[in-house]
């Protein structure tokens, strides 16, 4: 298993109120993830676990680079880059599947037509969860914000935030639910 925070330490500042934002998030998204990935296990479906939890923590490192003050991202690129910037950051350190995660987690997942669409600053190609891995880890994070850590999001509340990306997204975030379930609240 790879030490995910000695990764994090290396671009944040450890004591930083972003770097504690991130690893609280980060942690959040890994229990959830972890939660996931045992049911399908359970299920016998091949799940790797240790990369899905080492994933989850290093799914937002890209947030750095950001412009979001109210999350202390203090950087000049648009919120939306973040998992193009973490895959980046990730491939610097030789981490290449771990940076697929990072760069196919937005929303549900970004479709060249939504990128195109929607005149988002992305490369032009699809950033879709594609393993499933890759898609517990996009899944376990729609149920997390940032703005309000100390929350976790309800199915119905995580779905309404999603309908304004449009069919596509509610689509993939229904075939998510139906693959992995509602999250036990109980054991968060």
């Amino acid at each position: 298993m790879i030490d995910t925070f000695s990764i994090i330490y290396r671009f944040y500042e450890p004591d930083s109120a972003l770097c504690e934002l991130l690893i609280k998030h980060s942690t959040q998204v890994a229990e959830l993830s972890k939660q996931f990935a045992m049911r399908l296990i359970d299920n016998h479906v091949p799940v790797d676990i240790e990369f899905v939890e080492e994933a989850a923590m290093l799914h937002d490192i890209g947030i750095l680079h950001t412009d979001a003050p109210g999350i202390y991202c203090y950087g000049t690129e648009p919120y939306i880059r973040h998992g193009v910037l973490g895959r980046a950051m990730l491939d610097e350190v030789g981490l290449f599947r771990h940076a697929l995660v990072c760069e196919r987690h937005t929303g549900t997942g970004l479709s060249l037509r939504d990128i195109e669409d929607r005149g988002l600053p992305l490369p032009h190609r699809d950033l879709l969860p594609l393993s499933i891995e890759e898609k517990i880890v996009c899944y376990a994070d729609k149920f997390f914000s940032k703005s309000h850590p100390e929350a976790i999001r309800s199915v119905d509340i995580t779905r309404s935030k999603l309908v304004k990306f449009g069919e596509e997204t509610i689509a993939r975030f229904d075939e998510m639910l139906a693959m992995f379930g509602a999250p036990d609240y109980s054991r968060l």
